[in-house]
C-alpha cells in the first residue's frame, strides 16, 4: 500500500550530492510530520521519488559540519562506549565482592577517558585486567 503525498515543506540537504533530505509532508492520516528522504531507502511505503519532484529545486542547501560539531558528536560516541565498558564491570563493585586493585584502576582509566590528550579524535582505551 503506497500513501499519497501532495505536500512537502522545510527540506534540507543532508548530503552535498542532494540524495539524502530532511523534510516535512503532509501525511494524509498523521498531518504534518518529519520525514528524512535516504537514497537507500527501501521501503515502497512513501514514494520518495515523488517527495523528491515536490521539493524540486526547493530546499536548503547542505551545510557541512564543523570540525567544532564533529568533535562534539565524536566526544558523545566516545563517552557512550566508555559508559559501557563502565557499566560491564559494575557487577564487581557490589558489596558482596571485594574489587581487585587493577579492576579499580581500570574504572579509573575509563573514566579518565575524556581527559586524554587527543580526546576524542585519539583515544588510547585502557585493557581489561584478567
Amino acid at each position: 500500500m503506497s500513501i499519497t503525498i501532495t505536500q512537502v515543506r522545510n527540506a534540507q540537504s543532508l548530503q552535498a550530492d542532494n540524495l539524502s533530505m530532511d523534510v516535512e509532508i503532509n501525511h494524509p492520516q498523521f498531518g504534518w510530520i518529519p520525514y528524512t528522504l535516504n537514497s537507500a531507502d527501501t521501503d515502497t511505503t512513501i514514494d520518495n521519488d515523488q517527495i523528491m519532484s515536490l521539493i524540486g529545486t526547493e530546499f536548503l542547501a547542505y551545510v557541512a559540519p564543523t570540525t567544532e560539531e564533529i568533535n562534539v558528536a565524536l566526544a558523545a560516541q566516545v563517552r557512550a562506549e566508555r559508559n559501557e565498558r563502565l557499566a560491564a564491570t559494575d557487577w564487581r563493585a557490589s558489596q558482596d565482592v571485594t574489587m581487585s586493585t587493577s579492576w579499580r584502576d581500570y574504572r579509573q582509566a575509563l573514566r579518565d577517558i575524556p581527559q586524554q590528550t587527543g580526546f576524542p579524535n585519539d583515544v588510547t582505551w585502557p585493557i581489561e585486567p584478567n
